[in-house]
């Protein structure tokens, strides 16, 4: 039985469902088919609360399957609208499994959709803004144009990565004692009708029931490499590239691309066509799943190595790998907590993408925090501190006589800093990732307790505002470069999360807020500030708004000039 339940801000979706029999696997476990089906209708059913019309799925990015789910057990689904743009919207979904037994709760995976509304024409609707009510949905909301701009680079994420890479024919590991095992003798493909139940109440097949099938493909090819019944653990972002209604018949194509030590990438293709006389055939769908085989003890298992097929399979093989490298970096960087990683990770092409997102993301999760606590305000300047778990973060703002976007063309420019902030002593620029990127290497007026002056490698993401009432960001944060080793003559320091937001307050002025979330080495510098011991934060931003002022008259010349 599903029920749904409002939320507060009105587009949330609640369904708990009992696996029974008919929704598990061979080994007594709910399908992941199954699970695709019900996250799709919660995460429609929201996006439609939201809408007003029908919604059909867009995309679905990658999902991350922790546990799986046993016969009697409960499946708990919340689906909520995180944030519209124009015509199409986010939707974040949240699965846990529940024990009726001992009331114990596990988390199975949390899920981001893409929803286009559209009206009895199958034309896009233009959506009216989100409102967020709660601390956790403004951090939602916030991120979630991050998220969005994350995936439409993720092609040419991928294709950075392989122009990088070498271009030469696939070379197989080796790994002693592997059987091998041709790509070919994995391929799969299976035709599905497309009748009045698979389909929604305008005649379009349900995504989530599109998903299903392509699972069920997918793993029979994992299945004929390792003779063996596997695991879904991954799946690599669903993209709908076109609608198949009542009557179509799908082809769903799989094979093995790449075997992996323990892992395996199985690529899924589904095409439509709408009679059996028509040859020519719609691609509506691809995905990329990742399987392993769990031994007793629920480890993963050696797998068979695969040997590609000429041409497309090697490029298959090679994509393979590369996308095998983005999920970690993703992983690594995104999906763990800033306490459990290094603070300055190693940008490269393949990691670039989600390093940005976590830079700027981070920095948005920092400003939507609602527990900031004003600690001292001088004339104009105001300090607010926030204190959790091990981290003491810090804002300072103050309003400004010059627009958003000069402050923020003139705040972003890293090289720019030490002409009024005294800690710096100089900002390079190193390089130049894109238009909304820099790298810079910073040398502090700060000497270290090894006596020597501190330096850094700064990533620098700016964004200009998605919607209207979005500020201007420029987020800072370490990595690290191999052109820019630590150097015995410097003492390398790191920044966790700092940045500035800028928000427009009238056609003249704005309000200029840095953000830092202090590591600790930073933390005594910043207490001196707080209980009043300095006035250097105070005289920083001084002279902060004295360099807004003074270079936004030369700042209008040049871009008019441009």
């Amino acid at each position: 039985m599903a029920s749904g339940a409002p939320a507060r801000n009105g587009t949330e979706v609640q369904m708990s469902q009992l696996v029974l029999p008919c929704h598990t696997s061979h080994r007594g476990e709910l399908s992941v088919g199954q699970l695709l089906k019900w996250i799709d209708t919660a995460a429609c059913l929201s996006a439609e609360k939201h809408a007003g019309c029908p919604c059909v799925t867009a995309s679905m990015d990658d999902i991350y399957f922790e546990h799986t789910i046993s016969v009697g057990q409960v499946v708990n689904i919340k689906a909520k609208v995180n944030r519209a743009f124009n015509s199409s919207m986010e939707v974040g979904i949240q699965v846990s499994h529940e024990d009726l037994c001992s009331g114990r709760q596990w988390s199975v995976c949390k899920a981001y959709a893409t929803f286009v509304a559209q009206d009895q024409a199958n034309a896009k609707v233009k959506l009216k803004p989100l409102t967020p009510q709660t601390e956790e949905e403004k951090i939602e909301h916030s991120i979630a144009a991050e998220r969005r701009r994350m995936r439409l680079a993720h092609k040419d994420t991928l294709k950075d990565l392989l122009n990088h890479s070498p271009h030469e024919t696939a070379e197989l590991e080796t790994r002693d004692g592997s059987v091998v095992v041709p790509a070919e003798k994995t391929r799969v493909e299976s035709v599905e009708l497309v009748l009045p139940p698979h389909a929604n109440h305008q005649g379009n097949t349900f995504g989530g029931q599109i998903m299903a099938w392509m699972e069920n493909v997918a793993t029979i090819a994992a299945s004929r490499l390792c003779h063996a019944h596997p695991t879904l653990t991954t799946i690599e972002m669903f993209h709908f590239r076109g609608p198949s209604q009542v009557g179509d018949r799908l082809v769903l194509k799989a094979i093995v691309n790449n075997a992996f030590k323990n892992s395996m990438e199985v690529g899924v293709c589904a095409e439509a066509y709408g009679q059996e006389m028509v040859t020519s055939r719609r691609h509506i769908n691809s995905a990329f799943m990742t399987f392993v085989v769990l031994d007793e003890e629920g480890r993963p298992r050696a797998l068979p190595l695969v040997v590609p097929e000429p041409e497309d399979g090697e490029r298959r093989y090679r994509e393979a790998s590369a996308r095998k490298k983005i999920r970690l970096d993703r992983k690594y960087i995104v999906s763990c907590r800033q306490t459990e990683v290094p603070l300055s990770v190693p940008w490269d092409q393949s990691n670039k993408v989600y390093l940005s997102y976590n830079n700027v993301s981070a920095l948005k999760t920092l400003v939507a925090k609602a527990n900031w606590v004003l600690a001292r305000e001088k004339e104009k300047v105001r300090m607010y501190t926030l204190e959790e778990d091990q981290f003491l973060s810090f804002r300072i703002e103050m309003t400004v006589r010059i627009t958003a976007a000069q402050a923020f063309s003139l705040l972003s420019d890293l090289r720019r800093r030490p002409e009024w902030d005294s800690h710096y002593a100089s900002a390079e620029l190193v390089q130049q990732v894109d238009d909304d990127d820099m790298i810079y290497h910073v040398v502090s007026q700060t000497v270290s307790h090894e006596n020597k002056p501190q330096d850094f490698v700064i990533l620098a993401s700016r964004r200009k505002p998605c919607d209207k009432g979005d500020p201007y960001v420029v987020a800072f944060r370490s990595v690290t470069l191999p052109t820019h080793p630590p150097s015995p003559g410097f003492s390398r320091g790191e920044t966790l999360c700092s940045g500035f937001c800028i928000w427009p307050e009238t056609e003249e002025t704005s309000k200029v807020a840095y953000y830092n979330q202090a590591t600790p080495g930073y933390l005594n510098y910043v207490t001196t500030n707080i209980v009043g011991l300095s006035s250097n934060f105070y005289s920083t931003f001084v002279a902060c708004e004295k360099f807004l002022l003074k270079n936004k008259d030369d700042l209008i010349l040049q871009l008019q000039d441009l």
